[in-house]
């Protein structure tokens, strides 16, 4: 499905004639799973490119509102949910704009510091009551869950990888990962910390965004940005301000290890830009000593 600005003019005008008169414009690496768009100055919409990720759209309307108050930096703020039309079949969102750029170690001006801001926005969210939330599933694609769910496709990747990657750790640590029991009591997770959703505003972490992904569950794949993005020293702040127990930090590295395994196993010869940094955190991943 093609979504474009024409598009998203057309459902403005249609069920928010309010705002029909404000630009819109495409956001600089808009998403994947969604498309994002400027509305004005200080409004956003986000439209599911998918009918899997659709779900996520009544999702966030309803929990958003209910962190924000709760966590130490600003996220999304849903300011209305559009309904399907004839051009385009699923529930859409429109939020209060975020300032910032998405994360990298460029434009960060200390990865420490950045690290332990981290850390604490995730303390706050796994200490939010959380006996109604929605849990693992489909709908976050099993972040919150098991491992098991991605057995075969892992060891798939790691066999047809043979002689790209070192298949023997890699097998050591995803069973070891698989097959540590998570024993912690559950906890509202992110579901996809990654660099593009973690906006930078003068060096600083500033805001997290993109919560279609969150659940209520095992916390271990929020663990992934400490092998994505961060350094050595960066990750061990990281791992000490959040009080990560050994368990969910290798259970971390299992989530990582899945989806650098089925990134590079689409493009062994790393011809891509994912697939090169996909290689680069599975060495991270795999020389990590804890």
């Amino acid at each position: 499905m093609k979504i474009d600005v024409p598009l998203v003019t057309s459902l403005i005008n249609e069920q928010f004639p309010q705002w029909a008169d404000l630009p819109i414009r495409p956001v600089a690496n808009g998403g994947w799973d969604n498309r994002t768009f400027h509305l004005g100055e200080r409004m956003s919409v986000r439209l599911p490119s998918h009918a899997v990720y659709s779900e996520q759209v009544a999702k966030e309307q309803r929990w958003l509102p209910i962190l924000a108050p709760q966590l130490p930096l600003p996220i999304p703020r849903p300011i209305a949910m559009g309904e399907p039309s004839t051009d385009y079949p699923w529930h859409w969102s429109i939020y209060s704009w975020l300032d910032g750029e998405c994360a990298s170690r460029e434009n960060i001006a200390n990865l420490d510091g950045f690290a332990r801001s981290l850390a604490d926005f995730l303390a706050a969210l796994q200490g939010i009551e959380c006996a109604d939330g929605p849990p693992s599933g489909p709908h976050n694609f099993w972040r919150g869950g098991s491992l098991d769910v991605y057995d075969a496709e892992t060891r798939q990747a790691i066999h047809a990888l043979r002689g790209v990657i070192d298949g023997d750790s890699s097998s050591t640590l995803w069973e070891a990962a698989r097959t540590c029991e998570w024993r912690g009591r559950p906890s509202w997770l992110h579901g996809d910390v990654a660099a593009g959703n973690l906006l930078v505003d003068e060096g600083e972490l500033s805001a997290v965004i993109d919560f279609g992904c969150c659940a209520v569950g095992d916390p271990a794949c929020d663990m992934a940005i400490a092998w994505t993005l961060l350094d050595g020293n960066a990750r061990d702040s990281f791992r000490k301000r959040l009080a990560i127990d050994e368990g969910t930090w290798l259970r971390g590295r299992g989530w990582v290890l899945w989806k650098t395994l089925i990134t590079l196993a689409k493009d062994p010869a790393r011809t891509s830009i994912d697939a090169h940094e996909a290689k680069r955190v599975l060495e991270e991943v795999l020389s990590d000593p804890c």
